[in-house]
């Protein structure tokens, strides 16, 4: 039953997300990207999407991170 209930909130969230990004009433990504990291638990393709946008996130903050110790030096 628990299982049933996450699938459902997981694609409920990532519903209201692809609504929030095609209307500009709300924000689609505070509610797609939640859905998409439950849904991961579930099915391995976004799993590996999940995984491939953290390294991203991480590789981006880490290139800031050094950019802005760069700029403290100069």
């Amino acid at each position: 039953m628990r299982k049933i209930l996450r699938l459902l909130l997981g694609f409920g969230l990532v519903l209201l997300g692809i609504i929030g990004l095609i209307a500009p009433v709300m924000p689609g990504w505070v509610f797609l990207i939640p859905g998409l990291v439950i849904l991961g638990d579930y099915f391995p393709p976004v799993k590996r999407l999940v995984d491939w946008a953290k390294e991203k996130y991480e590789v981006a903050l880490a290139k800031e991170k050094a950019r802005r110790e760069r700029h403290k030096s100069t």
